[in-house]
């Protein structure tokens, strides 16, 4: 763990887009909370979904982490409270489209997100949790460089495999040159209906292969899931007795024992 004052940083990548990344993001870090766990989530995706996910719109947002990254607004001055308890944000904004552009250009450019942890100043957290862009860009590499754990999102379908090769090369490549602490700390199969012989096959595929570093819970489709956003909360709090609600808490559950069991594992 290279922040103290942050606790462990765990990053939801998949370069491929509706794969449950950000779903999984703001209903983790939710279900964390719930569990009372103090979490910092940072929206890193320009889309801005895990912030309206918790009602936050990023034209309203006056300092996120585009101001973060490029023009090093402290992390704490970016941090907005949450309707749940115990979970803070560091929204997208509009200008956040913009950064990918503007990081190019800038010194240590792999490393303005971890610098901007290293100067962190505030409460201490139990868990940041970062939700990356659909894409393998400079954005999703400074989350990597920060992050000391990645978290990939797996839709169980057809495709399901296809880019995880490019994703877990990324990965390694940047622990080799950029960051040595980071490492794998699972998968999580996302839109699962087991009623379909595919989503079954897929799973099963992807578990005889990763093994252990695929998580236990799986999240199911489920309605409630896919309605919650549209009223900027998590899942929790639009029904907690859904089946999405209770796979998130299991998951967070699961991420609790893995963190305390595999604290030095460092392998990917």
């Amino acid at each position: 763990m290279k922040h103290a004052m942050l606790g462990p940083v765990l990053a939801v990548a998949n370069q491929k887009g509706g794969v449950g990344k950000t779903t999984t993001s703001v209903n983790l870090a939710a279900s964390l909370a719930a569990l009372e766990k103090k979490v910092l989530l940072l929206d890193l995706d320009p889309q801005g979904n895990a912030s309206s996910g918790l009602g936050v719109d990023k034209k309203d947002v006056k300092a996120g982490l585009y101001d973060v990254l490029v023009d090093e607004v402290p992390l704490q001055e970016a941090m907005l409270a949450t309707g749940c308890d115990g979970l803070s944000l560091v929204p997208a904004s509009m200008d956040l489209a913009g950064a990918e552009v503007e990081l190019v250009s800038l010194a240590r450019r792999e490393f303005r997100l971890a610098q901007a942890f290293s100067a962190f100043q505030g409460e201490r957290f139990d868990y940041v949790i970062i939700d990356c862009p659909p894409a393998l860009n400079l954005l999703t590499i400074n989350a990597l460089t920060a992050a000391d754990r990645v978290m990939i999102t797996l839709q169980t379908e057809f495709y399901a495999l296809e880019g995880l090769t490019q994703l877990l090369e990324t990965i390694r490549r940047i622990k080799h040159a950029l960051n040595p602490q980071l490492s794998m700390d699972g998968i999580v199969l996302t839109m699962v209906d087991r009623r379909n012989n595919l989503a079954v096959q897929v799973e099963k595929e992807v578990r005889d292969y990763f093994g252990a570093q695929v998580y236990e819970q799986v999240i199911p489709r489920n309605v409630r899931l896919s309605e919650a956003p549209s009223f900027g909360v998590p899942v929790l709090q639009h029904d907690i007795r859904s089946k999405g609600a209770q796979a998130y808490l299991a998951v967070a559950r699961e991420l609790i024992q893995r963190q305390a069991s595999a604290m030095d594992d460092g392998g990917i």
